[in-house]
């Protein structure tokens, strides 16, 4: 990494993966694959969603806002991804890197409160159903969701706040897309105290929003228990399962790269964590929705059905 004077920065340099020849052509290729399968499996199910009058509830429709985030979420990085396991080393301008930070922690923040609403939506739907579509109305819901947006890009104007303001000696980050470790990485001055704040900032809203999210589990769970037939409790399991297998892939490995010890945040290592959580949880996340869930499963039915009787038309 080459010194410079802090006050001619314009632009970073994103290292990201050293990979060359064959192989980086071929990680290319296969990251390319991925994101596309990733970008038509979420649109798939917001299509679906929309005009599959059988998917109209609140659960699907909070399923395609998650679906709707995750098409930004992975589009905000993986196009450095790319262009680095195509080209090597990255050039970005500081507007931009910033601008990709804000961008991506605010989407991160925002899936993380859809997170806690998909979890409130599931335990009113099994713990108070003879309330839950007068408490879940159609006006709440939407309400519910820009909520979400509105407090996940609120949260995140901190991220930028305390990087964009630092003066820079190093260029070089070594990640294929700007987040707050590398970058501090960076800086001429000690950044120990904003690294501090923005853990324990980030660490709070996490927290938080995943002991909602653990004790609306547990309602679930002593209710579910108490259903009479096994049939009624594995249908109630059921339609949370991929919500707490999507959540864990998440928060376990966000937490890693962020709140976690510092000898996660270690040079090298934060980059393939984020792979995880900015790349391939989007990716599971269709795949879980809908490979596991049989209402998912006879809606594609549905429609297929109808599409083909507009074909037979004459």
């Amino acid at each position: 990494m080459g010194h410079v004077n802090h006050t001619s920065i314009q632009t970073f340099v994103l290292v990201g993966f050293t990979i060359s020849g064959t192989l980086g052509s071929l990680a290319f290729l296969g990251m390319l694959c991925i994101y596309l399968f990733t970008l038509a499996g979420n649109l798939f199910i917001i299509v679906l969603v929309r005009i599959d009058s059988g998917l109209s509830t609140p659960m699907y429709f909070f399923i395609s806002v998650l679906s709707f985030l995750e098409l930004w979420y992975v589009s905000t990085t993986v196009p450095t991804l790319l262009s680095n396991l195509l080209h090597g080393s990255l050039l970005i301008s500081s507007a931009l890197c910033f601008t990709q930070l804000y961008v991506f922690h605010s989407l991160g923040l925002t899936e993380c409160y859809l997170f806690c609403v998909m979890a409130v939506d599931r335990y009113l739907a099994i713990c108070r159903p003879l309330h839950y579509h007068g408490l879940m109305s159609r006006q709440v819901q939407q309400w519910l969701a820009g909520a979400t947006w509105l407090a996940g890009f609120s949260s995140a104007i901190m991220s930028p706040s305390i990087t964009a303001t630092l003066p820079y000696c190093l260029r070089e980050v070594s990640h294929y897309f700007c987040d707050l470790a590398p970058l501090m990485r960076l800086s001429c001055v000690d950044t120990d105290w904003r690294v501090q704040v923005f853990t324990v900032v980030v660490g709070l809203i996490d927290s938080c929003n995943l002991v909602i999210i653990l004790g609306l589990y547990g309602g679930i769970l002593k209710a579910v228990l108490k259903l009479p037939s096994a049939a009624s409790r594995a249908k109630a399991f059921s339609t949370c399962s991929s919500h707490i297998i999507v959540v864990t892939l998440f928060y376990s490995s966000a937490w890693i790269v962020y709140v976690g010890p510092p000898v996660m945040h270690s040079e090298g290592k934060d980059k393939y964590i984020a792979l995880v959580y900015a790349f391939l949880t989007p990716f599971l996340n269709p795949i879980i929705y809908t490979l596991r869930n049989r209402e998912v499963k006879e809606a594609v039915r549905r429609v297929t059905r109808r599409i083909r009787g507009e074909l037979k038309k004459p």
